[in-house]
Parts: structure tokens; sequence; C-alpha cells
């Protein structure tokens, strides 16, 4: 199917590049990679040939921290790739790596230019395009005192204008007020409240409080770990009575009185059932983002949506 090589230092692009190529694949086998965590044969793993000839997108991140031992691995299958496999490659740029990534452009790949962002006035267009793909218009002052506020971090810029897009009246064009009122509504938001809001079955909320914690820097993993978290103690004072006092079971619980109370409180609504379902749309979840999904954050917010309805419905 062919090679794609993304380059450069901006990970939001990377990311939004990476999820392009394999949404141009439906129903193709996704591995994904990080270069500098794999072990020796993993990569000739991935590329091997299948068994039943279904299409594959193997995705290489990081690429210069892959291992000098390692990259042969990569060269050898470049002599002969498979034609039912689409390879993307991100590599960060720099020094590292370099011979291996010359090799590659020898192959004339495609590549995805994702150089990082660093002048305001790119990062005001940046701004502007995140609000044109919600479909949202945004003053010049206002896309000017969001890169003022937060113009360190794309990422935390994306999920601004995805927050103040979805949160101001449809229709209006998001003005400085609308900046402002954002700005001093914006509070830290942990996993702990996203897990919250969902094991309490508040749909809105958990939703909420979901993006403002990605908004914030929290990563996707640690969501899903509070989440697991939650649902780990209700699991372990559902079989308890309630007639025994919380300090009682901290021993055979492992858990403060205070969670064993929380815990109990969130209980009321979720049955045996829909319990085992949320554990396992967790796990799916997790694999999710971890690199089995083309977009991760979208299958958080649907697991988040899958787990509060599923307490709700209970």
């Amino acid at each position: 199917m062919g090679l794609i090589l993304i380059q450069g230092g901006e990970s939001i692009l990377a990311d939004r590049a990476i999820s392009t190529a394999i949404s141009k694949h439906p129903g193709a086998t996704i591995t994904q990679l990080d270069c500098g965590e794999i072990e020796l044969g993993a990569i000739t793993d991935a590329l091997a040939p299948s068994l039943f000839g279904e299409d594959r997108v193997i995705v290489l991140k990081e690429l210069q921290e892959l291992p000098q031992e390692l990259q042969d691995e990569i060269t050898e299958y470049l002599v002969t790739p498979d034609e039912g496999v689409q390879l993307v490659m991100w590599h960060k740029g720099g020094v590292k790596g370099k011979a291996l990534l010359d090799k590659i452009k020898k192959l004339k790949p495609e590549i995805v230019a994702v150089d990082a962002i660093k002048k305001d006035g790119d990062k005001a267009q940046f701004v502007h395009d995140e609000f044109a793909r919600s479909g949202r218009k945004i003053t010049t002052e206002a896309v000017q005192a969001l890169v003022d506020a937060l113009g360190s971090d794309l990422r935390e810029l994306s999920g601004a204008a995805s927050q103040l897009a979805a949160d101001t009246v449809a229709g209006k064009s998001i003005d400085v007020d609308d900046v402002a009122k954002f700005q001093q509504g914006r509070v830290e938001t942990t996993g702990y409240d996203v897990a919250d809001a969902t094991l309490d079955g508040k749909t809105d909320l958990a939703l909420i409080t979901l993006r403002q914690a990605l908004a914030t820097g929290v990563d996707p993993v640690l969501i899903t770990s509070a989440l697991a978290s939650a649902i780990r103690a209700l699991a372990k004072v559902s079989g308890v009575s309630r007639g025994v006092k919380s300090f009682d079971l901290v021993g055979s619980l492992g858990l403060a009185p205070w969670q064993i109370d929380k815990a109990r409180r969130q209980l009321q609504g979720w049955t045996p059932a829909t319990l085992s379902q949320a554990v396992v749309t967790l796990a799916q979840t997790d694999a999710d983002i971890k690199g089995a999904a083309a977009d991760p954050l979208y299958a958080l917010e649907r697991c988040i949506l899958s787990i509060a309805r599923g307490r709700s419905a209970g």
C-alpha cells in the first residue's frame, strides 16, 4: 500500500497525520509501536506477512529513538515491502536516526511535514483553523487572547478551542468576552473528577469534566486509570453488607473509610451486569488509547458515555 514519512516535532499535527493515514484504510488491522520502547523483533513481527492477507497499517512513532540494533528490521523490510501494508513512520527531526531516515527517503515515500509551530502568527492561524474545523467563527482579537493565554502548547490551544466551540451559543461569533469567561472558569480537573461524574451517571457533567481534564493536560491514560480504580472500589464494596461500618472494612478491602462510603453511594443504580459491562468497555478503551484506535480521544469519550449511561440505565 505504501510508505508515509511524517517529519517534524509538532506532536498534535503528527497524531492527526497518523489518524488521517489510518482513516484511509477502513477495516485494516492497526498496529502502533513507539520506537523508544520496543524490543528486538517487535518490528519484524509487526511487518511479517499476514496469514490471512488482510490490509494492515503499521505505525512507527518516534523513529529517531529507534536503537541502532533494531534499525535493520526496517531496512530489511524496505527491500521487499508488503503490498498489503501501509507503513507510517514519524520522525521528530534532528540528527538522531538520520542514516535510517535517508534510506527511507530514497524510496520516495509520501512526506507529511508537521514542523513545530513557534511563531505567534502561525499559532493564531492554527487557532483560527481549529474553530473552522468545528464550524465556528472567532474574532481576530479573541484568537490573539487565546494565543496570549495558552500559546506555549498547541494541544492546550486545541483543547481550549474545542471547549469554547462546544460551550458557546451556536451560530455566535466567539469574541474576547467568551475567551475571558473561559479563562475565569478554567479550573484544574483530574481523572478522578471524570471518574466520579461518570460512575454517578451524570453524562453531561462527565463529558464536561473530560474536556476540562484534557484541556488542562491530563493524559488519557490517567483518566482510564482513575476509572479503573473507581470501578475496582465498587466491585470490592458490592460484596459486603451495608450493615458493616466502613471503618471495620478498611483492612479487608484495602480502602480508606471515605473511599468505601463514596463507593457505597455510587453503587446505587448499578447492577452486577452493568458493572461487568463497564469493566469490558474500559478494558477496550484502555487498549484503544494505547494504540489500537485511530482516534484515541474519541474512543475515550465514547467510553465515558457508555459507562455513564450504563449506570443511568441500571
